[in-house]
């Protein structure tokens, strides 16, 4: 036997691994945060009266950490300078604002989480308003379960009657400003409500929040001459508290939304009245204009134009944003 053969005899020494066990840490000393912004791999948390940095746990794995997520922090959560808390779990959300990338890329993708009120921020003129971003935003706010709410800006350049009267039959609520004008009615929408604001570039939501918030400091852009789109100023979701109590969620300007996600059937959902008639829907009705026997097509006792309007909402989901011609003011 050659002294190759003879080494080969022995075996390699076991590499020496810890017993896995089942047990998982408690957290019990961890406490309570709220996300209000991310930046590269760091989550600022609002615990208590303070301000943690925290990163998110290896244990989480994939499992995304969004702006307004409850969250346990284990670690330092004094919130002093140069101290570092984890975040070991994230608490179940109430609520999930979602988008897809387009409408072919059903991957969704979550914005915000636990806020309860969508403001939908529109200007009336410069920009002129997109009504199919606006039912994409109306479509989103339904699926997540959030309550919509119209916020209609630069309403001294422009009568915001036409474009209210598109959204009446769906009963969303709104309000109408201008730029050092009366913020009082928003106030009281926004009071004691975790409120999402969204909108196109340039409707001048960054104006809003620095008028709602003093100190916020959010830049503000302007609307291109040539183009007719407004500068993103706002580059990451943020949430801001509101002096008289509630949240204020300011995201980046956008200018599509993708709705891959949706369902047809829980959206339908958020409008109880015309859920109980499509009930009486062959199965797998999509309650198009299009659909074969959709019982919507003999709704009795419902207004025609909620039924046209909640159909507009689905051709939306579908892609087709060609908006409806704006009706003349009465």
């Amino acid at each position: 036997m050659s002294r190759y053969d003879e080494e080969a005899r022995y075996d390699r020494p076991k590499r020496r691994t810890r017993p896995r066990t089942k047990d998982r840490p408690s957290y019990d000393d961890a406490v309570i945060g709220f996300v209000i912004t991310r930046d590269r791999g760091r989550y600022t948390c609002w615990v208590d009266d303070r301000q943690v940095t925290a990163m998110k746990a290896r244990q989480l794995g994939r499992k995304g950490v969004i702006v307004g997520d409850r969250v346990k922090l284990d670690g330092d959560a004094s919130g002093d300078e140069g101290t570092l808390a984890r975040i070991v779990e994230v608490l179940p959300r109430t609520t999930l604002l979602r988008r897809s990338a387009d409408d072919d890329d059903p991957v969704e993708r979550p914005l915000v989480a636990n806020a309860d009120q969508l403001a939908i921020v529109v200007a009336v003129a410069n920009p002129e308003p997109r009504t199919g971003l606006i039912d994409r935003f109306l479509v989103a706010a339904y699926d997540a379960g959030m309550r919509p709410l119209l916020c209609l800006t630069k309403t001294d350049l422009a009568d915001p009657s036409p474009l209210l009267s598109i959204y009446r039959p769906l009963g969303v609520e709104s309000v109408a400003t201008h730029q050092n004008g009366d913020l009082t009615e928003l106030r009281e929408q926004l009071h004691d409500r975790a409120s999402v604001l969204v909108g196109h570039s340039g409707v001048g939501k960054s104006t809003l929040v620095n008028a709602l918030i003093p100190g916020a400091d959010r830049a503000i852009g302007v609307v291109n001459e040539v183009t007719g789109r407004g500068r993103h100023t706002s580059t990451n979701a943020q949430v801001l508290r509101l002096p008289d109590g509630g949240w204020l969620i300011d995201t980046p300007g956008i200018r599509s939304f993708g709705l891959a996600h949706v369902d047809p059937d829980h959206l339908i959902h958020a409008f109880p009245d015309l859920a109980e008639i499509a009930e009486d829907c062959p199965r797998g009705c999509t309650h198009t204009e299009s659909a074969p026997d959709c019982a919507l097509d003999e709704a009795q006792g419902v207004d025609p134009a909620r039924v046209a309007s909640f159909r507009r909402l689905l051709a939306s989901r579908e892609g087709r944003d060609a908006p409806p011609a704006v009706p003349e003011a009465t």
